[in-house]
């Protein structure tokens, strides 16, 4: 099993600004209407886990963005709503609970989503590839990428590409000894 990290931050290591809104990335020109690589990356997927408040997020995008099954880490929601029933579940527990239980259901490369659910992920050890999309747009404050993660972990650097003149994207792969 393999868990992978797709993402987008700021020049200043921001995933989202303080109220999770994500408007600063609709801005970014996009003149070829390209998708950078997202699609590929989920053909790759097998399911998507991300915190509830990422959930709270996209679960307002129409169309739904995912055609992977979703696993929204949560204590405190119950439900989905119903339009999305089917397509994404509450799970909780630790990260390793959760990837062994998703790793019973067949799901063998899990695309991790959302700064608190990344950092735990992060913290367990349990990310071995990061594709790290850097705008080069300063947002002052936010929900930050990594945060305090407090567990040094090494990453080698797999491939740099400039996007356009405004996104540089990184690949990272987790290095073990």
């Amino acid at each position: 099993m393999a868990n992978y990290v797709y993402i987008a931050c700021s020049l200043d290591g921001f995933i989202a600004k303080p109220d999770g809104n994500l408007d600063w990335l609709v801005n970014i020109p996009n003149e070829t209407n390209d998708d950078f690589g997202f699609a590929a990356f989920i053909d790759k997927i097998d399911g998507i886990v991300m915190g509830r408040l990422t959930f709270e997020t996209v679960r307002t995008f129409k169309p739904w963005p995912y055609s992977k099954p979703v696993f929204v880490l949560s204590r405190t929601l119950k439900e989905v709503p119903a339009h999305l029933e089917g397509a994404a579940e509450i799970v909780n527990g630790q990260p390793e609970e959760i990837v062994r239980a998703l790793s019973e259901r067949n799901v063998r490369n899990l695309y991790v989503d959302g700064g608190k659910t990344i950092q735990s992920f992060l913290a367990a050890d349990l990310i071995d590839e990061m594709i790290v999309t850097v705008i080069a747009k300063i947002i002052g404050d936010g929900i930050p990428l990594f945060g305090a993660i407090r567990k040094e972990s090494e990453f080698r650097v797999v491939g740099t590409e400039i996007l356009n003149p405004y996104m540089v994207q990184n690949h990272y792969r987790r290095h073990r000894e």
